[in-house]
């Protein structure tokens, strides 16, 4: 956590002169790139900073303690235990702020939600996931936007990826992605038996532009007619866009908008996206032992929770969490689930950081 820490500060004094440089002062989209990247991150760099202030404080009064100066112990005991007591609150706040990762701090993320197995009951549930993260975004006053929906004629996702802004908003919601189980009885259920399916999550975290190099050659621009369920034709220009990205064979199409620049400036906002997070999940598999305490940046592929609709019942598997409110957190009220997730994700990285004595 310290050398993630430090990469922030460092990160965030390098964007400080950079703003004063007169080269980026000219180029007034790379100045709004910048100020956006320090903007992100300037609250938990300034915090560690003053964190760090107080410890070499700290440090010096220990040694006027420890020193043969009778004037000296004197001050040093009347201030070294208020200081004491400013380092452990700007320890607890920034173990707060970096709990779910370096990407912990970002106002922006992209949400992908898929069906799963199911059929047309998975693509349900998929709405149903979609509609309580709307309903938990409108309450946190975080804007949320859909980039491209493939809907079914029963009203369903096959898969759906959208943007979300606001403050807190990549932290809260990383600990949605994995997969998600729902029991209950399908409204096409005749005989009324319980049906289990499942979708998935993805949440990524947006980067700024300065963060992801993406260069036309790096990718193909495929255009195409969008189309909607069964294959119905929305429009019959060429508004949709698709990107394949070389490199790693990512590809992300966009048909959401009637105006193809708008949904390639849609498609370009995924794909830089789906792209930081792909690289770092790479550098995560690299120092995998350090971050398994942390559920909130773990396996997508692990199946994290279940619906379970005729009991009421909400269970996350990563915690043991059992809530019988599923109505009310389906509904959007999602905080209690959010609370329990962060809260033992603190607790770990106080046990994994111990005392800072």
């Amino acid at each position: 956590m310290r050398k993630m820490l430090e990469e922030k500060l460092g990160r965030f004094e390098m964007l400080e002169r950079q703003m004063a440089d007169p080269e980026v002062l000219a180029d007034s989209s790379k100045m709004a790139n910048i100020m956006r990247e320090h903007g992100s991150i300037a609250r938990l760099a300034t915090k560690y900073r003053r964190f760090k202030d107080v410890v070499r404080q700290c440090r010096e009064l220990q040694e006027m303690l420890d020193s043969h100066d009778a004037d000296s112990q004197e001050l040093a005991e009347a201030e070294l235990p208020v200081l004491k007591q400013e380092r452990e609150k700007l320890w607890d706040e920034l173990l707060a702020m970096t709990i779910g990762g370096e990407d912990a701090n970002r106002a922006r993320c992209v949400l992908e939600i898929r069906a799963g197995t199911g059929g047309d009951e998975a693509a349900l549930f998929a709405y149903d996931l979609y509609m309580m993260y709307k309903h938990y975004a409108e309450s946190k006053g975080w804007k949320m936007e859909v980039m491209d929906a493939s809907p079914t004629e029963l009203g369903g996702f096959k898969d759906l990826v959208l943007a979300v802004q606001g403050e807190g908003c990549y932290q809260e919601l990383a600990y949605e992605s994995g997969g998600h189980r729902v029991q209950r009885v399908p409204e096409t259920e005749t005989k009324g038996r319980i049906h289990t399916s499942a979708a998935t999550v993805a949440v990524m975290a947006e980067p700024e532009d300065v963060e992801v190099d993406l260069k036309p050659d790096d990718y193909r621009l495929d255009k195409f007619c969008a189309s909607g369920p069964g294959g119905q034709h929305v429009n019959k220009t060429e508004s949709a866009v698709r990107l394949t990205h070389f490199e790693t064979g990512i590809v992300v199409q966009c048909q959401d908008e009637k105006s193809q620049h708008k949904n390639l400036a849609k498609a370009m906002r995924v794909l830089k996206s789906k792209l930081y997070d792909h690289y770092r999940q790479q550098e995560d598999a690299k120092r995998a032992a350090d971050r398994k305490t942390l559920i909130g940046s773990g396996d997508r592929s692990q199946r994290i929770r279940t619906y379970n609709f005729p009991e009421n019942r909400l269970t996350d598997h990563r915690i043991g969490l059992t809530l019988y409110k599923l109505d009310q957190i389906i509904a959007g009220h999602m905080q209690p689930v959010t609370d329990a997730l962060i809260d033992h994700d603190r607790q770990a990285l106080r046990e994994q950081m111990g005392s800072l004595d």
